[in-house]
């Protein structure tokens, strides 16, 4: 199953994330498909922390990969994935 999740990097007590999509047998900061965004949570400017790919990510979610937790918040507080118009 392909997996939506963080990978960390960044230095101790200054963390930094990658938004990866990834094989979910394999380690947090393993191996990976493709990066689809980063989120550094310790920004001072909180509106550019979170730096997502919208269409990859829709992509990725389109052939069935499943987002953890995080990630789903990350998702809807950063606005990438805007509702289809009906």
């Amino acid at each position: 199953m392909v997996a939506i999740r963080l990978a960390r990097h960044g230095a101790k007590k200054a963390p930094f994330y990658r938004i990866v999509a990834t094989d979910s047998r394999n380690p947090r900061d393993g191996r990976f498909i493709e990066v689809l965004g980063t989120w550094n949570p310790v920004s001072k400017d909180k509106g550019s922390a979170i730096n997502i790919k919208s269409s990859r990510m829709e992509y990725w979610l389109g052939v069935g990969a499943v987002p953890t937790d995080t990630v789903k918040r990350l998702i809807k507080s950063s606005g990438a994935l805007q509702p289809a118009a009906e």
